[in-house]
């Protein structure tokens, strides 16, 4: 049987490949074995392998569970949203992983709608931005437009997650792309208001001082109750665990919702910014 050298140099895909030979050679496993276990085909899996064939979450997740590498730090599922998601902010990915499993998220955001709301048009709109500036390229920034629709369907689960989204002003005032991507966008806000496991509220600049945030927050509570927080310089993003530095900023984000306007207060201005759109 032909064996194809492996260069896990190459390419991240290449490297997931080679990872993948190894763990399962030092199993002594078949690559038939591997496919019983995991349910693909030999050929598929030798495709992976070979980085003919780009991997897919499904076959990510199921390589983890017959590695016994889930929700650990060398996961075949971070290296895979590492892969998929190559142009996003290192540590995004791994937030987004968390976020696809969390029990509660917490949002506060500035300047833009947080990507979990967005409509796939305003997305479009802020990704080809990025194109023209030279900061990715057209391939980019469709999967930056897929991850918005990955990221909604990764929260149409049983139970769904509790959110609860500040939003300031800054982010319904600021007009991205035309008229009418506003006001769909805005229409998206509203009906995210009326599901029963969401609060969306609207800090307005008269708050002044009393906004306790001057930089977008994410915190989530995970299922075992533990708490997580995300948070992004220009070069990098953060996912941080350590409670002493995560309970001050649920604490700051309880004071922000408690001096926004209140959901129906929010959802009254949006309305009222709707009627100056088309």
């Amino acid at each position: 049987m032909n064996r194809k050298d492996l260069v896990p140099e190459s390419s991240p895909q290449a490297a997931f490949g080679a990872r993948l030979r190894r763990l399962r050679e030092s199993r002594k496993w078949t690559q038939e074995d591997l496919g019983e276990r995991i349910k693909y085909s030999s050929t598929h899996i030798s495709s992976v392998e070979t980085g003919r064939k780009m991997p897919t979450l499904r076959f990510s997740r199921s390589s983890d569970q017959a590695f016994g590498t889930e929700n650990t730090e060398s996961s075949f599922e971070r290296e895979w949203r590492e892969l998929r998601h190559g142009s996003l902010l290192e540590g995004f990915p791994e937030y987004v992983g968390y976020e696809g499993r969390a029990a509660e998220i917490k949002l506060f955001e500035i300047g833009i709608i947080p990507g979990l709301l967005q409509t796939p048009e305003y997305a479009t709109v802020l990704a080809n931005a990025a194109v023209q500036r030279g900061a990715i390229s057209p391939e980019q920034a469709d999967e930056r437009v897929a991850l918005v629709a990955e990221r909604r369907a990764a929260l149409d689960r049983t139970p769904p997650p509790l959110i609860s989204v500040v939003l300031d002003e800054s982010c319904i005032l600021r007009p991205i792309g035309g008229a009418a991507v506003m006001n769909a966008q805005l229409a998206s806000l509203v009906e995210f208001a009326q599901l029963p496991n969401t609060v969306l509220q609207v800090a307005p600049f008269e708050m002044g001082v009393r906004r306790t945030f001057d930089l977008p927050v994410h915190i989530l509570t995970m299922p075992d109750r533990s708490l997580m927080s995300y948070a992004e310089s220009s070069q990098r993003g953060n996912v941080e665990r350590d409670g002493k530095f995560v309970l001050p900023m649920l604490a700051a984000y309880h004071q922000l919702q408690a001096e926004a306007l209140s959901q129906s207060a929010s959802v009254a201005a949006i309305q009222q910014l709707r009627k100056g759109t088309p």
